[in-house]
């Protein structure tokens, strides 16, 4: 993409309505505007992000044996009645009529949904064990929107849904979903401490959160020092094997970690005191067992080997697609602004023209543009005719991972400059040396 020719509106001053780092950057980068409050427009850069983490999560779901689909946005309210969330959910749910008088509501969750489409075609064990997911827009209507994305009223959410015929199967989907997600959560940059967590209104007494540690986060935490050594990498998992996914769980959540609405007081303090923390975490998903609590009230069995009709075992698992998008900002940026992960980045490198109009500079900026873009990556070309402090300015907010700076100077010694803006180092090196070095940088990403 040429920066001439796409729709980046970024702002020099900090808006007033943003008290925390994510919304400012975010407003100030172009990647959302407020339509009303806690609902936003995705508008181009913001979109393509969303469209990075989005497919980060498809790939690890359906590399973790679970099946995509899609559900709508608005949900008849007798499903609810059946199961008897409609009145207990509280003020959050969105409730509406159509033009027949029917309650219908703006799906919070789809536990009654998904339950509905199981019952109406899955009558055997033999069609066990079964995980549908879907990231779908939902609505909760928050008393006090705020943050930007981190507390909106519409987000962007994965829920998957495991329907299992016992209770250890679906403890072993639960132990599968965990896996996912830390392969998710550290493909995006991030650090999510898995801790044990409450049900609230999903229900079940088995549920780990998903936190992001930050100053901006919403949730008090507690938590041994030592889980944060913790790291999945790049070892492989059989999904299918009980026993290694087994032994991931009780890697990450053996030592202490826990969210304030479970903490224990006496069980933090037997920790020697030099790895007691407590801090702020944001949360980025969660996942519960609950059992039969659904498949009971709304009649979802299955005939088992016996014969025996037998209600199913369930859980569900969710992921905030548009919460992580401020998290990763949240936990990585500085005071000039964003500094997007390799996994998530808009663009892979921005390229700077220092002279436009120099008919050296701008051959050497379009071959490196045409070379990327022959390689599959997508570089952002600074071609508009602006002073070089701005276009590095601007850079540096929307964050991208590298930038190529070219100029009549370097180039007169055949080089141009290639910057980390993580550390802001900076290495000159030939045009061809800078297009491997890129690419190189994302073979295996």
């Amino acid at each position: 993409m040429r920066l001439s020719r796409y729709f980046l509106p970024v702002l020099k001053e900090n808006p007033a309505e943003a008290a925390i780092v994510s919304h400012r950057y975010m407003l100030r980068a172009g990647m959302i505007k407020q339509s009303s409050a806690g609902i936003y427009s995705w508008l181009p850069m913001g979109f393509k992000v969303l469209k990075k983490i989005e497919n980060i999560v498809h790939e690890e779901q359906i590399r973790a044996g679970h099946i995509p689909m899609l559900m709508p946005t608005i949900q008849s309210a007798d499903l609810w009645r059946e199961s008897g969330r409609y009145d207990d959910y509280g003020e959050e749910m969105l409730r509406i009529k159509d033009r027949h008088d029917r309650d219908m509501l703006f799906g919070p969750t789809n536990e009654e949904l998904i339950t509905d489409i199981f019952r109406s075609h899955v009558n055997s064990y033999k069609d066990l064990p079964l995980t549908l997911y879907h990231i779908q827009w939902k609505f909760r209507d928050e008393r006090r929107p705020r943050f930007g994305v981190m507390r909106g009223r519409e987000f962007y959410m994965k829920d998957g849904y495991n329907f299992d015929l016992t209770k250890e199967d679906a403890l072993h989907a639960y132990n599968r979903h965990l896996v996912s997600y830390l392969r998710s959560y550290e493909r995006m940059g991030l650090q999510a401490i898995p801790m044990r967590a409450d049900g609230g209104p999903i229900g079940g007494d088995y549920t780990h959160e998903f936190l992001v540690l930050a100053e901006t986060g919403e949730s008090e935490v507690f938590y041994d020092s030592a889980v944060t050594d913790l790291s999945f990498g790049d070892r492989e998992i059989d999904y299918d094997s009980v026993e290694q996914c087994q032994g991931v769980l009780e890697e990450f959540t053996s030592k202490y970690a826990r969210t304030d609405e479970t903490h224990d007081e006496a069980l933090f303090n037997e920790l020697p005191e030099d790895r007691r923390r407590v801090a702020r975490g944001i949360e980025v998903g969660q996942i519960f067992y609950f059992g039969t609590k659904y498949s009971e009230s709304m009649k979802a069995t299955v005939v088992d080997e016996n014969q025996k009709q037998v209600e199913v075992h369930m859980g569900s698992h969710g992921i905030g697609v548009s919460r992580l998008l401020g998290a990763i900002i949240e936990a990585s940026h500085d005071d000039k602004g964003i500094i997007w992960p390799e996994g998530v980045t808009p663009f892979h490198c921005g390229i700077v023209n220092l002279k436009q109009g120099d008919d050296e500079a701008d051959a050497a900026c379009e071959d490196l543009y045409a070379q990327l873009t022959k390689a599959g990556l997508e570089p952002l070309y600074d071609d508009r005719k602006e002073r070089a402090g701005g276009k590095f300015a601007t850079m540096d907010l929307i964050g991208l991972p590298w930038r190529i700076t070219v100029g009549p100077r370097g180039l007169k010694n055949g080089v141009v400059e290639v910057t980390s803006r993580k550390t802001g180092e900076s290495e000159e090196m030939t045009p061809e040396a800078a297009i491997n070095k890129i690419i190189a940088i994302y073979e295996n990403i």
